[in-house]
């Protein structure tokens, strides 16, 4: 696979280092293996699901971390659970660490996580702050004199 220098653009540009970096990333060869499985669904406009197949692990073997706009989602079964005196004919359910990274989109947030059936779920919402919301502009009829807006009413009045 070819591999692209973005380096040139990172002398040139001032203020889309995040948009630089996802380029870099998204054209590096994946450090990730297909371990754990999971999904991600639109559950509707502002709501997001990451599910993860973690069979085998308990909620204290699962550390989830969110930092700026990363989420970092890893699993080790503790030494306890392992079971290496056991004797094992065939052994199908994976209990191998992992470490999981999602690059999250702006204003979106991690709102909570439950593990349920061997499922892991995690809740994203995005949270758009309201100076970033579309916001209606009234419009005024009238002329505007000096700073001030004359209305039809103020001009027949004077």
């Amino acid at each position: 696979m070819t591999r692209y220098d973005f380096s040139p653009l990172f002398r040139s540009t001032v203020g889309f280092d995040r948009m630089m970096n996802l380029l870099d990333s998204a054209t590096g060869v994946a450090e990730q293996t297909g371990y754990p499985p999971y999904n991600i669904e639109k559950l509707d406009a502002d709501t997001y699901q990451i599910t993860m197949a973690v069979a085998g692990f308990g909620e204290d073997d699962i550390e989830i971390e969110a930092r700026e706009d990363t989420l970092h989602v890893s699993g080790r079964i503790s030494e306890d659970k392992t079971g290496d005196d056991r004797n094992f004919l065939y052994r199908g359910i994976a209990g191998r660490s992992f470490k999981r990274t999602f690059q999250l989109a702006d204003h979106v947030k991690v709102v909570g996580a439950r593990l349920v059936n061997g499922l892991l779920h995690i809740d994203l919402q995005r949270e758009i702050p309201e100076e970033k919301k579309p916001r209606k502009i009234a419009i005024q009829s009238g002329e505007k004199v000096a700073g001030k807006l004359i209305d039809e009413s103020d001009k027949k009045a004077a």
